[in-house]
């Protein structure tokens, strides 16, 4: 018999807290030189960025900070909210990087919620920063980021970033956690049934799912990384740490636009971006224009609502090579990957399409995924048909909602994460989402998936963009109606888009009424089906 494992102590030796700064570290140490960061004409080292996010860090410990306190961030993907992801933690302190679209109102629960110290906010959203701040009654100290790519009508008068990591006199340094499930960063949820929630992040789950990235996307050293995902969005996806990690090299817009992506994929060769199938969508338009393909091959990664066949097609012939995510804010962004296979190769390209669509299989850093009958608990049978909710579990699932214990217990009922999302499970174990819970249409008895009905209306030559939502009806109790948007102004009658459906779905799924307008979507490219729902109420007043 082996010795017994208890009489060996965790040391300094042989344990240390996983923390994503180290990457930095490494990366400073090891590529000093590389190109860290480009945005316009800023360039910064790996030995830079290292040397101003320990000037953060110093700089916000001169501020009396505790550990633990929260550090805002109201900011574009520029190289300051990229700091924020190292310099704040390197402090003890927590990045709470807030979603620079909401409103004055919500931005002032997250404030209050988190007890936010430390506000930095890009001049553009000064304003409803200082109505936020307002609302809260908070006393906050508010830092300016002036960017000089962004022309303000009337300079903002206050202490700006530049100033603030230059004048502290403090060394800067770059600490360790005591302890890896401390908190490093805060994400607020979209809040679409009530107050947003706050999900809180642990440096391991951030170090696990940083690396989690790099192995599902068989990343390379030195990858150029463009930066189409928002950084507030779940740090974007833990990618902040993961280029690090590569020492890659991050190419910052100040603006998300079809003809800003193409520019900064052809100028700095990037081989990687991450985004919404509307980023795919822009991406489509911009090359289109011009007629040609990639001269090297970019890897997208892209998650959010399951992009239609059509989408996944037009990127590969374009020369992206698509790989299809999911995840959701509690597990740190991207945990379910659809993972390629050799045998997929020689298909197709529909074929191809229609397989890169489904979620896929647990990530590297996922322990386990789960799907189950809504009504028994029981783990549904692999057969494409049945359709259950998705359960996670794993070193990537967040610590919990902050100051929310019933709504913590709750999502983690039975030792899961429960995701709230429908899925089947195919024969070879790969899940494909078919409806959120709240988003499933029962129809006669019959349960029907908007997502079956949006992915066969958006597989239309004009058709842009669509989404299915419930419409009341006496006989049926509900019946699917669509919203769609079309391409650069094309003319497609209800009675001709509908013909279409019926060739291509059964006869109790094609929508009942087609409303041709614009979707309402989050900053992630998520349509906003609530506030269709509401157009619907509206519309038969």
């Amino acid at each position: 018999m082996l010795e017994d494992n208890k009489s060996f102590d965790k040391v300094s030796a042989n344990y240390v807290s996983l923390n994503p700064i180290s990457f930095l570290r490494r990366t400073a140490k090891v590529f000093p030189n590389r190109l860290s960061i480009v945005y316009e004409d800023i360039k910064f080292s790996w030995s830079e960025t290292f040397e101003r996010c320990k000037k953060l860090a110093s700089a916000l410990k001169s501020e009396g900070l505790e550990r633990g306190d929260v550090v805002g961030f109201i900011a574009v993907n520029t190289p300051e909210l990229y700091e924020a992801h190292f310099g704040i933690p390197m402090a003890g302190l927590v990045l709470n990087a807030i979603n620079y679209r909401l409103d004055a109102k919500t931005i002032a629960y997250i404030l209050s919620h988190s007890e936010t110290k430390i506000l930095f906010v890009d001049t553009e959203f000064l304003a409803t920063a200082n109505k936020a701040i307002e609302i809260s009654k908070m006393q906050i100290k508010v830092i300016l980021i002036k960017d000089k790519y962004f022309q303000e009508l009337e300079p903002s008068k206050g202490l700006d970033y530049e100033k603030f990591i230059s004048s502290n006199p403090l060394e800067g340094f770059d600490s360790n956690p005591g302890d890896e499930w401390d908190t490093i960063s805060i994400n607020y949820t979209s809040g679409t049934t009530g107050n947003p929630k706050g999900v809180l992040y642990h440096y391991r789950g951030a170090y696990l799912n940083a690396l989690g990235n790099a192995l599902e996307w068989d990343m390379n050293v030195h990858p150029v990384y463009l930066w189409t995902l928002p950084m507030f969005h779940c740090n974007g996806w833990c990618f902040p740490w993961t280029i690090a990690a590569k020492a890659g090299t991050n190419v910052c817009l100040r603006k998300v636009e079809g003809r800003s992506i193409y520019k900064a994929i052809e100028k700095y060769k990037v081989d990687h971006m991450c985004g919404a199938p509307i980023v795919l969508n822009l991406v489509i338009e911009a090359f289109s224009d011009r007629q040609i393909t990639l001269s090297k091959e970019c890897k997208v990664m892209t998650a959010a609502a399951p992009p239609p066949p059509k989408t996944l097609k037009a990127m590969q012939k374009l020369g992206f090579s698509v790989t299809h995510v999911y995840g959701l804010t509690e597990v740190y962004g991207p945990c379910v990957v659809s993972t390629w296979k050799e045998d997929w190769d020689h298909l197709p390209l529909d074929d191809q399409a229609n397989l890169k669509a489904r979620q896929g299989i647990e990530y590297l850093v996922q322990e386990d995924i789960n799907v189950i009958d809504v009504k028994t608990g029981e783990s549904i049978p692999w057969d494409g048909k049945t359709i259950g909710e998705l359960l996670l579990r794993g070193n990537i699932t967040m610590k919990g909602y902050l100051k929310n214990i019933d709504a913590t217990d709750e999502a983690f009922d039975n030792g899961w994460f429960h995701t709230g999302d429908l899925a089947v499970i195919h024969t070879d174990g790969y899940i494909e989402l078919k409806d959120r819970k709240k988003d499933i249409i029962i129809s006669g008895g019959e349960n029907i998936s908007s997502i079956e009905i949006e992915n066969c209306i958006s597989s239309h030559p004009l058709v842009s963009a669509c989404a299915v939502v419930a419409m009341a009806n006496e006989k049926w109790g509900e019946v699917p109606c669509a919203f769609v948007e079309l391409q650069n102004n094309e003319i497609l009658s209800e009675s001709e888009l509908t013909e279409f459906c019926r060739e291509n779905l059964a006869s109790y799924k094609i929508p009942k009424k087609i409303f041709y307008e614009n979707l309402p979507k989050t900053s992630t490219g998520k349509v906003q089906k609530t506030k269709l729902r509401e157009r619907l109420v509206e519309k038969f007043a």
